[in-house]
């Protein structure tokens, strides 16, 4: 299955924070939204710089990465 088929248009992105990168840092934070009409997939953008590109991944790929799905 290629996730980058199609447009995602505008996505209901949720911020998801967990851990720090060293101590006194802020969180590390992703900004992530399900694919629509894609079962279990979901879009990646940095919550710092969104602009810089959305990413793809299966919810297999992402579990596997520690990354809970919404």
């Amino acid at each position: 299955m290629d996730l980058y088929v199609g447009q995602l248009g505008d996505l209901p992105f949720t911020k998801m924070c967990g851990g720090t990168q060293q101590e006194g840092e802020m969180e590390s934070c992703v900004l992530i939204a399900p694919i629509p009409g894609v079962a279990d997939a979901y879009a990646l953008r940095d919550s710092k710089n969104p602009d810089a590109g959305t990413l793809r991944f299966t919810g297999d790929e992402l579990r596997a990465a520690g990354i809970a799905t919404i």
